[in-house]
């Protein structure tokens, strides 16, 4: 095993979908066999967008818990815990916090994306101009007070602290992603410059894996905001149900007919699922099947998976006392990594002797 040190996290803002599973913790899974990983649940970072609606947090959290271990994630080969149960964290924002400029989370790429986005869920109705139109200007004028807050400005030094604090030298990331772990990458720097030190933090590197790119039942990126997703632990005939409406190719009238199979969901879910993906390429460019048998395949494939993921759940779901368990001993875990860290820091800013 690597001595790499990983960590990653997700927020708990409800149940988790396909799109979770294949473009993040099937990762998590395979990460937890090659190396040292600590993976939390972010409820603080969940506090960044949604501090006015926190009635399921602890809800979503536990559930988000059942969904990685009936996906895989296993707490004697990878630490799980709660971010907010790691109070070292906390501490260490602060510190960190008192000496990142402003400038730094202002030029956050994707801070202005990220508030434009929330306010486009948030005034669908009021948007300006059409689907062509920037997402900047159809936002243009609408309020944005109850997002532009301190947290949300300065999530990308709370970011930085959940690396830092347990010395990760990978982060698994998407690339639209390497902003937020140069800003953890700038903060060692400054800290080391202003403190005079170099052996406190670990500068920690991107570590990009191939990921599934995974649509919604309509073509768009799956997501909740969107309600086109599939659930993990959903239903199974629900699962069917979506799959057999999924949206194909619109100049495909009859089975016969050729189609384009670029665009079309089933297909993109065949390249995750089918082995044989290319061949069904080759038939559907050739009409030699229709897009309701191809989706009936496409269910058969992709029950197995789905029905074992339902049956873990089930299990997980109904002992609290081994979901407690493991969160009291990832909480400790955590802890006794991030304790160190925190004391360094303490000792090379002077806060303590």
């Amino acid at each position: 095993m690597s001595t790499d040190i990983i960590v990653s996290g997700m927020r708990p803002t409800g149940k988790l979908h396909l799109g979770n599973y294949h473009g993040a913790l099937k990762n998590f899974v395979a990460l937890q066999e090659k190396y040292k990983c600590f993976f939390f649940v972010a409820d603080l970072h969940a506090l960044t967008t949604s501090y006015e609606h926190t009635e399921d947090l602890a809800h979503n959290s536990e559930q988000m818990l059942v969904d990685w271990l009936s996906a895989g994630l296993d707490p004697k080969k990878c630490t799980i815990f709660i971010q907010s149960d790691v109070p070292e964290v906390s501490e260490l924002n602060t510190l960190l916090g008192m000496i990142t400029p402003l400038g730094w989370l202002y030029r956050n790429p994707t801070y202005k994306d990220q508030i434009n986005e929330l306010l486009a869920r948030k005034y669908a109705g009021q948007l300006k101009g059409d689907e062509n139109t920037p997402l900047a200007e159809r936002v243009k004028g609408l309020a944005d007070e109850d997002i532009s807050v301190y947290g949300f400005l300065g999530y990308p030094v709370l970011m930085a602290v959940d690396i830092l604090i347990h010395k990760a030298s990978l982060v698994p990331v998407g690339k639209d992603q390497t902003a937020h772990l140069e800003i953890a990458r700038d903060i060692v720097r400054r800290f080391n410059e202003i403190y005079k030190t170099d052996d406190v933090f670990v500068e920690p590197k991107p570590l990009y894996t191939e990921v599934a790119v995974v649509p919604g039942l309509d073509g768009h990126k799956m997501s909740k905001s969107y309600h086109n997703t599939i659930d993990l632990g959903e239903d199974l005939d629900s699962v069917r149900k979506k799959v057999m409406s999924m949206y194909t190719d619109p100049n495909k009238k009859k089975a016969s007919d050729p189609a384009d199979p670029e665009g079309c969901v089933v297909f993109a879910f065949h390249k995750i699922y089918n082995p044989n993906w290319q061949k069904r390429c080759e038939e559907c460019k050739a009409g030699a099947l229709g897009c309701v048998a191809c989706k009936k395949e496409l269910f058969a494939l992709m029950e197995p998976e789905l029905k074992g993921f339902l049956d873990k759940r089930k299990i997980f779901e109904n002992d609290k006392a081994q979901l407690q368990a493991i969160l009291h001993g990832g909480k400790e875990a955590a802890r006794a990594s991030a304790a160190v860290t925190l004391e360094q820091a303490k000792r090379a800013m002077k806060v303590i002797k």
